[in-house]
């Protein structure tokens, strides 16, 4: 069945996606979906398009802009992640991705809370949300709170002891995830440098990357961070994350090397991807999100 109603809520709120950008001075830009390499991420699985892929993000692409002079840049469009298909999954989904030059993750943090904050007002909700019987305020200040922090008040164990354990994304989604974006939303900050390939490693403490990722009622919405702008410690970390990709059984796939050609010219800058479905289920009090899009894979 088409969900006529969540489609009439998602063009309106796509429109207020841009309108915010725009109006901010941002380009609204577009790379292509066929890409000859993704950045190495073990824990993404990329599908196949011959012997090139369909994005998973647009990151790269979008990044190389920002090297060749492009200060401010979004884009909206779909991404492809074999396998991920649940209530809140879907193979093909759309991201909302926005790169700033001269930014970092504090800049995107309060980025998100002006841009939720426009699209409650245009979707006529006031400073509140209400999802799965949950009342959230964006009005007031947001929490946020560091992964060290959640694990020791939410987790049986703390974040170092999950790690070696290899039983970090478990603990996060049993015992931490339920407690995020509760009152309001919640930015899960400061992760565990390994957890931040893409991410620059704070410069006081760099046990810990500059990356957060966005949580309301629960529901995770959005992952940003600081840019790392080292292309030999981001060649390092991609020769890294290939190894564990091997030692789970999988082929890696080339190296992205014209992206790493060009990251020294990448200004210090700041991106987020944010999950355009999910948002949509927020503001439309979906329970699944096959109630925001037109059509499922089940029904195609």
């Amino acid at each position: 069945m088409i969900p006529i109603r969540g489609l009439h809520l998602r063009a309106v709120l796509i429109q207020a996606l841009r309108a915010f950008f725009i109006d901010r001075g941002y380009l609204e830009v577009e790379t292509p979906v066929r890409i000859p390499a993704p950045a190495p991420e073990a824990h993404i699985v990329p599908l196949t398009s011959e012997d090139w892929f369909l994005q998973t993000s647009p990151e790269l692409c979008m990044k190389r802009l920002l090297a060749a002079g492009i200060p401010k840049i979004f884009q909206l469009c779909k991404c492809f992640r074999k396998g991920e298909r649940g209530d809140r999954h879907l193979p093909e989904f759309t991201m909302l991705e926005w790169y700033a030059a001269d930014s970092d993750y504090r800049g995107l943090m309060t980025d998100c809370e002006a841009l939720l904050r426009h699209l409650a007002a245009a979707m006529g909700k006031g400073g509140m949300l209400e999802w799965q019987g949950r009342k959230i305020d964006l009005s007031g200040a947001w929490e946020r709170l560091t992964v060290a922090e959640a694990f020791h008040r939410y987790a049986p164990c703390t974040v170092e002891e999950a790690l070696a354990q290899d039983q970090f994304d478990e603990m996060l989604v049993e015992y931490v995830e339920p407690h995020l974006g509760i009152a309001t939303p919640t930015f899960l900050c400061d992760y565990p440098a390994v957890l931040g390939a893409l991410a620059r490693l704070s410069p006081t403490d760099p046990s810990v990357a500059e990356r957060f990722e966005l949580y309301v009622a629960g529901l995770e919405l959005a992952n940003g961070f600081s840019e790392l702008v080292d292309p030999v410690e981001q060649r390092t970390r991609f020769l890294a994350e290939q190894e564990t990709i091997r030692l789970l059984g999988r082929d890696p796939g080339p190296m992205p090397e014209r992206f790493l050609d060009v990251l020294g010219a990448m200004p210090s800058a700041a991106g987020i991807a944010l999950g355009v479905d999910r948002l949509i289920m927020l503001f439309g009090g979906a329970e699944r999100i096959d109630q925001v899009v037109a059509f499922t894979p089940e029904i195609l």
